[in-house]
């Protein structure tokens, strides 16, 4: 069984586009040093974001999250950025589906030819930082209920949850 801290994405963060390989699953527990990577390359005007899923185990809502607030992000770009997501596998693909996200970004079945993924040796393993605290995983959901509305009635105990811990977090 995997270790779920374990670092699990792979990132070529100098080509053109940005690629992620993601190992194993993706969750609440690993998915920080991922989203401040992918934030810095949203920050830093970087246009085109490959994910490759072809390893990953599944995903959670909070990862999902994190990739409807790309899309967003990227969606505001001049001229707009994509978020393209490839290797999917059935599951995977349910899941994004399931959620609306297939309306934000692209769903390719393979990584795209124009993608220089190079060697194994240009990629580089992600540090696991901390487990995202409550103010992150409530912007995750907050996302994923912006990216489509019909999320709402999916995700609001967990975002009226996450409000209430993130406000007696801030009285402490």
């Amino acid at each position: 069984m995997s270790n779920p801290l374990q670092p699990t994405f792979l990132v070529s963060a100098y080509s053109d586009p940005i690629v992620v390989k993601i190992n194993g699953k993706a969750n609440y527990l690993n998915c920080n040093s991922f989203r401040e990577f992918i934030g810095q390359m949203v920050s830093d005007n970087k246009r085109r974001i490959v994910l490759d899923f072809e390893n990953c185990k599944g995903m959670d809502s909070t990862f999902l999250g994190i990739l409807a607030g790309t899309a967003l992000e990227l969606r505001k770009q001049t001229p707009a950025g994509v978020l393209i997501l490839s290797n999917l596998g059935q599951r995977n693909h349910e899941l994004v589906c399931n959620l609306g996200l297939q309306n934000l970004l692209t769903i390719a079945e393979e990584i795209p030819e124009n993608c220089d993924t190079g060697s194994a040796a240009e990629f580089s393993a992600l540090k696991n930082v901390k487990i995202s605290d409550a103010k992150n995983v409530l912007r995750a959901h907050q996302d994923l209920v912006q990216a489509d509305t019909e999320n709402a009635s999916k995700f609001q105990d967990v975002i009226a949850f996450l409000k209430n811990q993130v406000e007696t977090d801030s009285d402490n």
